[in-house]
């Protein structure tokens, strides 16, 4: 009996399809390879003692960690052929690593990670190699030598499509690719996934920026500033790392929920070593004592978030430095060495002018004194050296006129002097803060102590900031700050001082600053930063928001922020999107209502109110059987229904969402604008579907 014909989708030698999903299960199995090498390394007596021993034992446990093959996560999304193959030195990746088979092929798979064979040949190349650029950049227009871009379309962790463009084909038109537009508009369960198989070109020259300067990110909604920003820490990582792996890198989020969100972008991607904070995360310094308990009205939070505190916070702190009035008597064996009053003074008055951190100064000090009672022993034919001087700094008598000159100061205290005595804030104030503004800082009822205080958010980032002029900050190597436009220009310090000597990503949107003291422009906030001049990048070109979405949402620019150019979306479909008027009788059944036919609709569902609607919501949802979620909590097929109060929404995405009474968002902040500004976050969440369900009138700017 004949063998029967091979089946052309499971022969690789018939069907194309058939010869990738072979290179993909090679390619997991030499991951797999390779993660079973590392765990097999044998670490007994390889490390001097046991410090030695854990850091190397941690080091193999992160590194199996990052070779972990995640089954639904595909391993490579793209293909290059070149026309020529690059060379040895173009191939190599920043780790040394040979990016594909020494230049010896023109043939290379985009993926996550690095994967190579038995033999150390490539067979998956990391995103961020250089000879992996060309797959975000290259055009009919500017092919960059390639002759075939391939991408791969996956369903779960299974291969099951590809789409080719032949870039140096002058008979073949430039087409818009419909795996690249249904990876985008894929639905959306769970925390944020990374965009690598999506980065656009404009993306990807944001993401491969060096690391030697600071980028500012304007982004529109949905412009995916947030994933930019993520991955190129990723890419600093690849081609710095053994920099970066010193010097430490960190994300700053919104809140405790955005970064939940996230959290997972960067795991995907192969990197574990990256913090995550919020700016309240950053200032908490629990050896000062003080612990966020309370809150400020806006005026005052505002006064206490402009910078001029921080030249009042300088003025007191210096206030302590008091000029000595007698001399300075070191009694050593049998002789007496004498430094009189002024002479001690100019010490001080040249320390005070080089404007050195507080604390340094204060260590200098003492040498300072002691060196001009060793110049007193040279003159008396002694030939003191080094010991001495230190054994003189040392001394009870140098070390109580330090004390009385230059006494230690606890930050917490001074910031809660300086909020408790009128007096003392008056003195350090003077020329800089208003009578009225003075008066709004004082607490009306002064603690008895630290600890006792009810201190709020701009009290922790004021003692941050006093604790940093007495010692300095540890500076990182790279900051991320996302949803900057909302920080305080004092905030704006505390992030800064963490990167005084690294490079930050700053991420944010003008239109969507949603508190009293939002920044009104980047160069102002880069200033703030300590990066003034550096680069600012705006992106306005869409890829989650409906066209039809954030058209509407646009109206609001012009009273939001002026300045800004109206965003677009590339999203070929218009998306779902619907206004309905009900009577305030009918309004919460109309949301309900409006959730039921979300939930018919495959994806994530946010349903968005002011805060101060939230509980009523909530007991609607409870009386009508639907569960839902709060922000941050991950969304599962079983569960897709996250009620989010408006203050939290910033930075989240949804498939489809339902934004309660926009009226009820703008009237529960301290103005308009802010209200506004809120409203445009809430209306840009959507993906593919947006209802706004409205009894109070809409808006001026979004009325019909």
């Amino acid at each position: 009996m004949p063998d029967p014909p091979p089946d052309p989708l499971s022969d690789p030698l018939a069907n194309p399809l058939a010869r990738e999903r072979a290179h993909l299960a090679a390619s997991r199995a030499a991951l797999r390879a390779m993660r079973a090498d590392v765990e097999a390394l044998d670490l007994r007596d390889v490390a001097a003692n046991w410090v030695n021993a854990a850091a190397l034992h941690h080091q193999v446990a992160e590194r199996i960690k990052a070779l972990a093959d995640l089954s639904h996560t595909p391993l490579f999304f793209g293909r290059l052929d070149y026309l020529h193959a690059p060379g040895a030195e173009a191939a190599e990746g920043a780790d040394g690593e040979p990016a594909a088979g020494g230049g010896s092929t023109d043939t290379f798979y985009i993926g996550r990670r690095h994967v190579h064979d038995a033999d150390g040949d490539p067979m998956v190349i990391d995103w961020r190699a250089p000879v992996s650029q060309p797959f975000y950049q290259a055009s009919k227009k500017t092919p960059m030598d390639i002759a075939l871009r391939r991408r791969f379309g996956y369903t779960g962790g299974e291969l099951t499509a590809y789409e080719d463009e032949r870039l140096s084909d002058p008979a073949e038109e430039e087409q818009t690719s419909k795996l690249l537009q249904s990876e985008i508009e894929r639905p959306r369960v769970g925390p944020m996934r990374d965009i690598v198989a999506t980065i656009q070109p404009e993306q990807d020259e944001i993401v491969r920026a060096g690391i030697g300067g600071t980028v500012c990110v304007q982004g529109a909604p949905g412009t995916g500033k947030t994933a930019v920003g993520l991955h190129r820490v990723a890419y600093l990582l690849y081609a710095h790392r053994e920099r970066l792996a010193r010097s430490g890198t960190l994300v700053v989020g919104p809140n405790r929920s955005f970064l939940h969100y996230i959290e997972q972008v960067l795991p995907a991607l192969g990197e574990l070593q990256v913090a995550q904070a919020t700016v309240e995360d950053l200032v908490a310094r629990p050896a000062t004592g003080v612990e966020v308990r309370g809150a400020d009205p806006a005026d005052v939070a505002r006064i206490k978030g402009d910078a001029r505190m921080a030249e009042v916070l300088r003025r007191a702190l210096r206030s302590h430095v008091t000029p000595p009035t007698e001399p300075c008597v070191v009694v050593r064996g049998s002789r007496r060495w004498r430094v009189p009053a002024y002479e001690i003074e100019e010490i001080v008055a040249e320390l005070l002018a080089r404007d050195i951190r507080y604390g340094a100064a204060r260590d200098a000090l003492p040498q300072r004194i002691a060196h001009a009672v060793l110049v007193r022993m040279e003159q008396a034919g002694e030939a003191p050296d080094d010991r001495v001087q230190d054994a003189v700094a040392r001394n009870p008598a140098v070390k109580a006129a330090v004390k009385t000159i230059w006494p230690p100061v606890d930050p917490a205290k001074l910031v809660l002097r300086l909020l408790s005595d009128a007096d003392f804030l008056a003195a350090h104030a003077d020329g800089i803060l208003t009578d009225d503004e003075q008066k709004a800082l004082l607490w009306a009822k002064p603690p008895r102590s630290v600890k006792s205080a009810k201190w709020s958010p701009p009290d922790a980032v004021l003692v941050d900031e006093a604790a940093d002029l007495i010692e300095r900050t540890h500076s990182l190597g790279h900051v991320v700050l996302d949803e900057a436009q909302d920080l305080s220009p004092m905030q704006y310090r505390a992030v800064g001082r963490r990167c005084t000597t690294g490079s930050a990503t700053i991420l944010g949107d003008l239109a969507q600053g949603t508190t009293p003291w939002a920044t009104d422009s980047w160069e102002e906030a880069l200033t703030h930063l300590g990066k003034p001049g550096s680069a600012v990048e705006e992106l306005t070109q869409g890829f989650r928001v409906p066209r039809e979405v954030i058209a509407y949402a646009s109206r609001l620019l012009p009273a939001i922020a002026p300045g800004l150019s109206e965003a677009t979306s590339i999203r070929e479909a218009a998306g779902d999107f619907a206004v309905r008027a009900v009577d305030p009788a009918e309004l919460d059944a109309a949301v309900i209502a409006a959730c039921h036919e979300a939930l018919t609709h495959e994806g994530s569902i946010g349903l968005i109110a002011a805060d101060a609607r939230i509980p009523a919501l909530a007991a609607a949802l409870a009386a009508e059987g639907l569960t839902h979620l709060a922000p941050g909590e991950e969304t599962s097929p079983e569960a897709r229904l996250t009620l989010v109060p408006a203050t939290l929404a910033k930075g989240l995405e949804y498939d489809y969402v339902v934004l309660d009474e926009p009226a009820a968002v703008v009237d529960g902040e301290p103005d308009e604008r802010t209200g506004l500004r809120r409203l445009y976050v809430a209306l840009t969440r959507a993906v593919s579907g947006l209802t706004v369900i409205h009894a109070a009138p809409l808006p001026e700017r979004l009325a019909p």
